[in-house]
């Protein structure tokens, strides 16, 4: 039973952990209020800042929160009841909250980091339907309706103007009437013609370059995706596409782009309109998306276990060839895949685990633009040991022995990456037809590009590295080797200068540490050969140094180019 004090000081543990929640959200909240302001005066410069400081904030204030309840607790941190008591009091400080989901996640970061939790205590942290989004209050729309008038178009007009951006469109009109047409056509096709309203959310989604209207198509009690991207050129602001396929709002809000900078205070309510038009996302995925990316692994976690809760298979090394860095397993029945460091890596690896982290951390920082998996960092998970197949525990045991620890019942691993599952790319090459795999590997030629026009060099080119995902784009995710563009130097084959240097299995020039030759790229990629026409012809040039170097002279410059989430010939306009 807890004394009177110990109550009184699990009131000042829990009153210090809320008002350092208060404080992260209230700096949260001024950085995505920047983002309009970054879109209406195109400073992308800016905007990547912000980003960055975002991805930040809640490392900086989570740390921060652990010192100051140190403070407070001092040696009380061993006291379990304690523990109990400051949960209760910080749920009672929660009422009427717009955002208690994520409250609720940020004490556990806090208390999990200080108290040092090893998998999960129900009585003195929350679980479950804890952070789940809290239910919209009545009449308090989180959304803007635009019921069905004369046309699409004059609906349209309407939901732009009521953007109130500080400047101003380049032709409106004209976006609304290329808009306007768009919808009829595809709600003709549909046989959605007699739709009932246009709902769009209040808040706007800023990405790099773009601002989007995230809404849906209400027919009845269906709704279907609507997402206008905008984008702001020399000449104002125009829109960019129109977006109406639950396929193209998927990529729109995929799991290997970058996350979205959204100034909303009610967080579950604009989950709860996502998830309308977004059924197939996992509510993880969803927090992930708008840069909730704590609570959306907290919610990861809690799938993950309502999963093995419900099913019985075991996990086991996943499909792909074996990785030299990290032992990737999965469980068949879930799109999820678990990656562990190894504590050695074989030759020719000459990098450390420390690396592999930084590499890792790098892409959480950096533009994925849609080509880069997001990858979910843990620590301190526990499974049962019956849920792992014997071999791959034999392996974990040989192989990590230094993350992860396996005794008569459960499996505790130290450090862990998740990651959504993807078909390995030579895979599926191998597994597929004709077309799908010409079509993927010409996919993966266009990853290579969009990856270099973000500044990354993949390291490794090997279509092992990469895979396909459900919506049938490729990806990279061995990461190991990956670096900047701008941090290699691309180098042109010397020409042999006699018989002896051209026969000879060793180079006969000089390569330094950072040295890369593009023109030796073919030769280890492992493109099939009835496919290698079709992918010279389109992407033949990343295989010349000039190609990166071109790449390097414009982020050197300062360009930032930004890699949209829908096809080329989706645009309404090619000029901005």
């Amino acid at each position: 039973m807890l004394h009177e004090s110990h109550v009184q000081l699990a009131v000042w543990g829990a009153a210090s952990v809320s008002e350092s929640y208060l404080a992260y959200r209230a700096e949260h909240g001024r950085i995505m209020r920047k983002a309009r302001i970054r879109f209406e005066q195109r400073d992308w410069r800016g905007a990547h800042r912000d980003a960055v400081e975002r991805l930040e904030l809640m490392p900086r204030s989570i740390a921060h929160a652990v010192e100051e309840l140190r403070g407070v607790l001092g040696a009380a941190t061993s006291d379990a009841l304690l523990r109990e008591q400051m949960k209760f009091e910080y749920e009672r400080a929660l009422f009427g909250r717009p955002d208690p989901e994520l409250a609720r996640s940020y004490f556990n970061s806090v208390t999990r980091r200080l108290f040092g939790t090893v998998g999960v205590n129900p009585r003195a942290e929350f679980v479950e339907a804890d952070v789940d989004p809290p239910p919209e209050p009545a009449g308090v729309p989180i959304y803007r309706t635009y019921p069905r008038r004369a046309s699409s178009e004059e609906l349209v007009a309407a939901l732009l103007r009521d953007c109130a951006f500080s400047v101003p469109f380049r032709n409106m009109g004209e976006d609304a009437r290329l808009a306007g047409a768009l919808i009829d056509a595809h709600l003709s096709t549909t046989g959605k013609e007699a739709y009932h309203a246009i709902e769009v959310l209040e808040p706007i989604f800023f990405r790099g370059k773009g601002a989007y209207l995230i809404g849906r198509i209400r027919c009845g009690s269906a709704h279907s995706p609507f997402i206008l991207p905008l984008l702001h050129g020399k000449d104002g602001i125009c829109l960019d596409a129109v977006l109406l396929s639950p396929h193209d709002a998927s990529i729109v809000f995929s799991f290997t782009r970058s996350y979205f900078h959204v100034d909303a205070e009610r967080t579950g309510a604009l989950i709860s309109f996502l998830r309308t038009i977004l059924p197939q996302k996992k509510m993880s995925e969803l927090y992930i998306s708008i840069g909730h990316n704590k609570h959306g692994k907290a919610v990861l976690y809690r799938e993950i276990v309502e999963h093995l809760g419900r099913t019985s298979d075991r996990f086991e090394a996943a499909r792909g060839d074996r990785g030299m860095v990290m032992i990737v397993f999965t469980l068949r029945s879930l799109d999820v895949v678990f990656k562990v460091i190894r504590d050695r890596f074989a030759p020719p690896k000459t990098i450390v685990r420390q690396d592999v982290v930084r590499k890792y951390a790098l892409v959480f920082r950096h533009d994925r633009a849609g080509r880069l998996v997001d990858a979910q960092e843990f620590e301190d998970l526990v499974f049962e040991r019956e849920r792992f197949a014997p071999e791959l525990l034999e392996e974990l045991v040989r192989e990590a022995s230094e993350t992860v620890r396996i005794d008569t019942d459960h499996v505790s691993i130290r450090h862990l990456y998740a990651e959504r599952r993807v078909v390995p790319l030579n895979l599926f090459v191998r597994e597929s037809n004709e077309d799908p795999a010409r079509d993927a590997l010409i996919d993966y030629g266009q990853a290579i590009r969009d990856l270099a026009a973000t500044n990354t060099f993949p390291g490794d080119l090997l279509l092992k590295n990469f895979g396909v995902t459900r919506t049938g784009r490729v990806i990279f995710y061995d990461y190991d080797e990956l670096c900047l563009v701008t941090d290699c130097n691309f180098r042109d084959i010397p020409l042999p200068r006699d018989d002896g240097d051209e026969t000879s299995a060793e180079p006969w020039f000089y390569v330094g540490e950072n040295d890369v030759f593009p023109e030796e790229f073919i030769r280890f990629l492992g493109l099939p050969q009835r496919l290698r026409g079709p992918f010279l012809a389109a992407h033949g040039e990343v295989f010349t140094a000039e190609f990166w170097r071109s790449m390097q002279v414009r982020h050197r410059a300062g360009e930032i180019v930004d890699i949209f989430p829908y096809r080329e010939n989706q645009r309404l306009r090619r000029d901005v």
